[in-house]
């Protein structure tokens, strides 16, 4: 009986429903695209985070940069030349540790034994500095009267009197980055978040191999390919293979092993970098304290707190999504709802007389209670299925068009600050203040879609709670009173 009811109801007030269903679709809809595009958000500035640390990697331990010294001297570059003026060309490379101080290599050890890590591995970013000159001495021209005469200086001749010609220096100034990754742990580190596409990866055997990976961008630009050799001061490496970083910017110009950059910059057992990944992704912020408390002097930085430097227009969509486009939903959604309950109950009131003469054949408020919720959560339900019907297409169009969004992490270049670009990035990239773009996307879960109808059945539940309480107060005598 309750369900041939309410199948005839539900079929003789069709506008009623369709209007109390909309409304909920509405709510529901608005809600399943805030929350596609706020993942999209999500998944975005995961991308880019991804691409300053790497596949894998939960947090990095460093040690900030010691303060500039007035007391120390610039290195010199000296060029010189022979005497009768002709050019001489001289290359030199200064390769210098970048953003950080050092750590112990058996820094490392101790990261890796602390409670709640699951691995971690060791990195040396450098900065190598070439320049290529030639210096010409020029001729010295004397004057005719030079060497003495009137002039001259008592008990000694006069210096000689006259001008340099034809001198001056030509030179250029190239830097460019270099990574020491731990070959024997490929799964960790910036390295991971790029592609080989040309050649191959280290072996775990190429531990002080004179070999390199080279960035795409780099290689491009510098003609470099795959079983060519690239010199660092003085040394030939092989490129064996090129990278193509999954999306932003490479980490380093040129990958090496672990132990040659150590070698390079006289930074022997030395790292700047330890990229850490968690046993639990749960539990990073316990694994940072745990850190910092056991190895003092270190800084340790993770991704929620990279996140908070990220900035450009991906930074502000993601708070407006998180933000306003929240609480708007929330506000849609709330009033979606008490709208559905002011229609529910507003059609029992219409419907007086069919209500009053159900109980008078005896039929008690209980049941007549339930005939209403019974068909308000079919109309939510109802409101569901529609909802979820626009809030996919509204999901659909903002990933059909993909709109473009720039983000740009930390505020200087060097790698230097903690929580910076550099910061958490390890290699301290040269782009840091470069703007990434990233496209924006807004995927649908399975989560979001039973949220959508866990709404649904909790809107047609509250749409009846009003229509219920109504009909709870009728009386048969109110079916007469409509008649007369």
């Amino acid at each position: 009986m309750f369900f041939t009811y309410l199948r005839r109801e539900l079929r003789r007030r069709r506008k009623a429903a369709l209007v109390v269903a909309s409304g909920l679709a509405l709510g529901i809809a608005l809600v399943i695209v805030v929350s596609s595009v706020s993942s999209g958000m999500e998944k975005a500035q995961g991308k880019v985070l991804q691409s300053l640390y790497g596949l894998g990697t939960d947090m990095t331990v460093t040690k900030a940069a010691a303060p500039p010294t007035t007391t120390g001297q610039r290195p010199r570059f000296n060029f010189g030349a022979n005497d009768n003026g002709s050019d001489k060309e001289q290359s030199s490379d200064r390769v210098l540790v970048q953003g950080f101080q050092t750590l112990a290599a058996s820094t490392v050890s101790k990261v890796d034994s602390q409670h709640g890590v699951a691995d971690s591995v060791g990195g040396l970013s450098l900065q190598v500095i070439r320049v290529n000159g030639q210096f010409t001495r020029g001729r010295f021209q004397q004057n005719g009267n030079g060497g003495g005469g009137r002039g001259g200086r008592q008990g000694g001749q006069q210096p000689p009197q006259g001008r340099v010609e034809g001198g001056g220096a030509n030179f250029d100034v190239n830097n460019y980055s270099v990574y020491g990754t731990d070959v024997t742990k490929p799964a960790l580190g910036p390295l991971t978040s790029s592609k080989i596409t040309s050649g191959r990866t280290f072996t775990m055997s190429e531990t002080n191999a004179a070999v390199v990976v080279a960035d795409t961008s780099y290689a491009k630009e510098k003609k470099l390919s795959v079983g060519g050799t690239v010199t660092v001061k003085g040394v030939k490496y092989k490129v064996i293979g090129i990278a193509t970083p999954d999306s932003g910017d490479a980490a380093a110009n040129l990958y090496m092993p672990l132990q040659q950059a150590q070698t390079l910059a006289g930074a022997k057992d030395k790292v700047t970098t330890i990229y850490v990944k968690a046993s639990d992704s749960q539990q990073i912020s316990s694994v940072k304290s745990t850190i910092q408390k056991n190895i003092s002097g270190t800084t340790v930085t993770t991704s929620a707190d990279l996140a908070d430097t990220v900035s450009g227009s991906l930074s502000t969509a993601s708070d407006l999504a998180s933000n306003v486009g929240k609480w708007l939903s929330i506000a849609v959604l709330v009033a979606a709802f008490l709208v559905a309950g002011l229609l529910t109950s507003s059609a029992v009131s219409r419907r007086v007389r069919e209500f009053g003469t159900l109980k008078a054949l005896g039929w008690k408020s209980g049941r007549v209670t339930r005939q209403v919720v019974g068909e308000a959560v079919v109309n939510g339900l109802v409101g569901g299925v529609l909802g979820i019907a626009l809030g996919l297409a509204g999901a659909y169009v903002v990933t059909e068009i993909s709109p473009n969004l720039q983000a740009q992490v930390g505020g200087s270049g060097g790698g230097g600050g903690q929580g910076g670009f550099g910061g958490f990035g390890g290699p301290g990239r040269r782009v840091a203040s470069k703007a990434l773009d990233v496209t924006l996307t807004a995927p649908v879960s399975l989560s979001t879609i039973a949220g959508a109808v866990a709404l649904a059945v909790a809107g047609g539940l509250i749409a009846g709670a009003f229509g219920g309480w109504r009909a709870s107060r009728l009386r048969p005598a109110d079916a007469l009173r409509r008649v007369e």
